[in-house]
């Protein structure tokens, strides 16, 4: 790989803010009321990369197995709080948990399926190429299980008399819920595909063009690219696969009867 990236001048760096600038002059020009939600939300980014880079760079000089695996469940929690936030939906103690072991459970088998069966680098640790990956995953399929949640969650409110006019026509649970299921499942699912359909047309990915700017190959970032949407249409898949299969039997109780309120 060619050592060739061009570093940005800290004062081509700040000329970008121009675009905040901009977007600041529109909204105010439209009286659109996100002035201090734009500014709060650009210092918070800057701030917050800026730590992570130096943080990165410190993990990266010192490869170690402890401090990676750290990492990726911090992010693992920070995914698991946010999927809470965002449903907006008061949750059951249960619920909550078969949220948090779907989330772990399918992102953690997809990323040890990449690391150790589809690149295979050395030391499976490496933070270089276990964090980013890991993060990759971790947040696509925060993104598909909070849509999935949502949507069944919803769903469930919603189409109540649908799902006990079913019950009580002697469907079981999962016969009456059915149609819900599928669709917060095909909800969860469509983002991710939406980018494979543009990939590559529409847009180049980050990483690959990452890859790219760094002296990659563009035929070897292609293939990175490739693998790690793969994985990311598996995670978001098994994550929410996961949340069906624990999830759904609690919104009935063990009398076969929908259980809307979950608090």
């Amino acid at each position: 790989m060619k050592d060739n990236m061009i570093n940005i001048d800290l004062w081509r760096l700040i000329a970008a803010y121009s675009f905040i600038v901009l977007l600041l002059f529109i909204v105010k020009r439209r009286g659109i009321r996100r002035e201090w939600k734009i500014l709060f939300a650009t210092a918070r980014m800057t701030v917050q990369l800026v730590l992570v880079g130096y943080l990165l760079t410190y993990i990266f000089e010192r490869p170690n197995p402890f401090i990676s695996i750290l990492i990726v469940l911090i992010m693992e929690t920070f995914a698991v709080i946010n999927i809470f936030r965002q449903v907006g939906e008061k949750l059951s103690s249960k619920l909550k948990l078969s949220i948090a072991v779907s989330m772990l459970a399918g992102s953690i088998a997809s990323l040890l399926f990449f690391n150790f069966i589809v690149v295979h680098f050395e030391p499976w640790y490496e933070p270089r190429y276990f964090i980013p990956i890991a993060g990759m995953i971790i947040g696509n399929s925060m993104t598909g299980l909070t849509l999935g949640v949502k949507n069944m969650t919803e769903g469930m409110k919603k189409q109540k008399h649908v799902v006990e006019g079913a019950l009580m026509l002697g469907a079981k649970p999962e016969e009456a819920s059915r149609t819900i299921v599928n669709s917060a499942f095909d909800s969860a699912i469509l983002p991710t595909l939406n980018n494979m359909l543009g990939m590559g047309i529409v847009f180049l990915p980050g990483m690959m063009t990452g890859q790219i700017l760094a002296g990659a190959s563009p035929l070897v970032a292609i293939e990175y690219q490739i693998v790690v949407l793969l994985s990311i249409t598996g995670s978001t898949a098994l994550c929410v696969l996961l949340f069906i299969r624990l999830g759904t039997k609690l919104f009935f109780n063990k009398w076969a009867q929908l259980v809307i309120d979950q608090e």
